[in-house]
């Protein structure tokens, strides 16, 4: 099969096939596979009961040999080794808080075997351009590389696990952008009219560590002026400062951002606490108190923070100009707030500027510090045979009900619909979500028969989207898709086929559950 899309998605959609005996190919845009977790530098989002249940079975593999690559190459202390729950970066947005190039370098460890067997390929900087289409079904497909040369590819299923859903306009499969009207989904949270170019902000991330009596300021970003004074309609202060709304209250709160200040010992449970008001503990990666003494001089962070939201225009819907625009926005944005906290930071000692913050390239894998690739929280989605919709799993419509369990379930996801400042002008949706399943229907185009979303273009609403986008449901996703496509392969099925039959239904879920699928949840409240 032909995998589009090298993030959580198509990685876990790869691995699922290869497991099964198929042989796939499998493309990446930039140089690293993993996505959101590895080339845009997010520490992995995930409910509060992650180490016990709720994701399948080779996702906790990730994670452990993520926390396995630290105890085996790095000097951990001697309680830090000892930790079951190792976090090395002891940030409060996650449980397992570490540097994306170990995670893409364990990631290309899962792979490898597959590559050297001859059974699996991947091109790396490679992007999908055209499709060839004939009837309900792709032909192939049609990749620009690195150079600037064209290469086709074809396979008997087509995966899209893309980070913006790209190859379904380059094949003409139905599908949505922006938000959906409320008379469409009846949505509580939507907006009475559609709003195809309203989507979440990206942003560009980076990671940083702190010299104290060291001078690493960055030249002046050309955009400063511009970023320095702009200021959101909805917030309460200009967007380079340390004041965001709350996303659950609206109310302004001031964050607290002190370079290696020591928070001791961290058990991040967003369900208790978001985490987010020590910025510089929020999602740090290397935390220095984890090792040897001498071995780290500094922490390093992430800076992924409300304040580098892009807000002024989509990437999806626009023209490739307009496009451009924005991606060069966003790393302005991102460069002027470094710039800022060297410059005019208010430090607690009465003083202004953190001069000292320095940028680490080698963290992110890319040649100025910031990430390879954007991170993406909204993509185009399918018009599925199955769409999830708000009130399928909202904790206020829902309750001690519990979300709307699907026949057709293929795993599990938990997190609260957590949509961040969009493109139109909207501040923070934040609704509390009851834990919920994922739908074999949502992966499925309505037309499209060899296509499979595997990514976070699945069955969602602009709403929903905001609590299917994060990085272990992903990895179900992908991980579900790869598993289907491959189970058809093997008994002469189409995908409509398993998902229309109930027997054929039940024996390729209990397959999934064999591999480790959880398909249901046990009885757990909401956040």
């Amino acid at each position: 099969m032909l995998v589009v899309g090298g993030g959580l998605g198509g990685v876990a959609a790869a691995l699922a096939a290869l497991r099964r005996g198929r042989s796939v190919l499998l493309t990446e845009e930039t140089d690293w596979l993993g996505g959101q977790l590895t080339s845009q530098g997010v520490p992995p989002d995930e409910h509060p009961w992650i180490e016990q249940f709720g994701a399948t079975r080779s996702y906790r593999a990730l994670r452990e040999a993520i926390r396995d690559h630290y105890r085996t190459w790095y000097p951990l202390t001697r309680a830090a080794r000892l930790t079951p729950d190792l976090n090395p970066g002891q940030g409060r947005v996650s449980r397992l808080c570490h540097e994306p190039r170990v995670a893409a370098s364990v990631i290309a460890a899962l792979v490898g075997p597959y590559q050297a067997a001859g059974r699996l390929t991947v091109w790396y900087g490679h992007r999908p351009v055209a499709a060839d289409v004939a009837g309900d079904r792709i032909r192939s497909v049609l990749f620009e590389g690195p150079d600037g040369r064209r290469v086709e590819a074809s396979a008997p299923y087509v995966l899209d696990a893309t980070e913006l859903g790209d190859l379904l306009p380059l094949a003409g499969v139905e599908h949505v952008t922006g938000a959906e009207a409320r008379s469409e989904t009846g949505e509580p949270s939507a907006p009475e009219q559609a709003q195809p170019g309203n989507q979440q902000a990206f942003s560009w991330v980076f990671a940083v560590e702190h010299r104290a009596g060291e001078d690493h300021t960055i030249d002046r970003p050309d955009q400063y002026g511009f970023w320095r004074d702009y200021q959101p309609q909805f917030w309460p202060d200009r967007l380079l400062s340390l004041v965001a709304p709350d996303p659950r209250t609206l109310e302004p709160v001031g964050r607290s951002f002190v370079p290696n200040a020591s928070s001791g010992p961290v058990v991040a449970d967003q369900s208790r606490d978001p985490g987010d008001k020590d910025l510089w503990a929020f999602r740090r990666i290397v935390a220095r108190d984890m090792f040897e003494p001498g071995f780290a001089d500094s922490d390093v962070t992430i800076v992924n923070w409300p304040m580098i939201d892009y807000l002024p225009g989509p990437l999806i819907g626009v023209s490739d100009d307009e496009r451009d625009k924005h991606l060069d926005g966003a790393r302005q944005l991102s460069l002027s707030m470094l710039y800022w906290l060297q410059t005019q930071a208010p430090r607690p000692d009465g003083g202004t500027g953190w001069p000292g913050l320095r940028l680490r390239p080698d963290v992110m894998g890319s040649a100025d510090g910031l990430a390879k690739a954007p991170y993406i929280r909204e993509s185009r989605r399918i018009r599925a045979r199955r769409t999830v919709v708000e009130q399928d799993l909202s904790y206020a419509v829902r309750g001690e009900l519990g979300a709307v369990a699907y026949p057709d379930t293929v795993g599990v996801g938990m997190y609260r619909i957590d949509l961040h400042p969009s493109t139109g002008g909207d501040t923070y949706i934040d609704v509390a979500s009851c834990p919920f399943q994922l739908p074999l229907g949502a992966l499925l185009p309505v037309r499209v028969g060899n296509l499979l979303a595997a990514g976070k273009n699945i069955g969602t609403t602009h709403i929903t989207n905001g609590c299917y986008r994060l990085h272990p449901v992903e990895w179900n996703a992908g991980e579900a898709a790869g598993a289907l496509a491959a189970h058809c392969l093997a008994n002469g099925l189409a995908p409509a086929q398993v998902h229309d039959d109930p027997t054929l239904l039940e024996r390729f879920q209990a397959e999934l559950v064999a591999d480790g699928f959880e398909l249901a949840w046990p009885q757990v409240r909401g956040y």
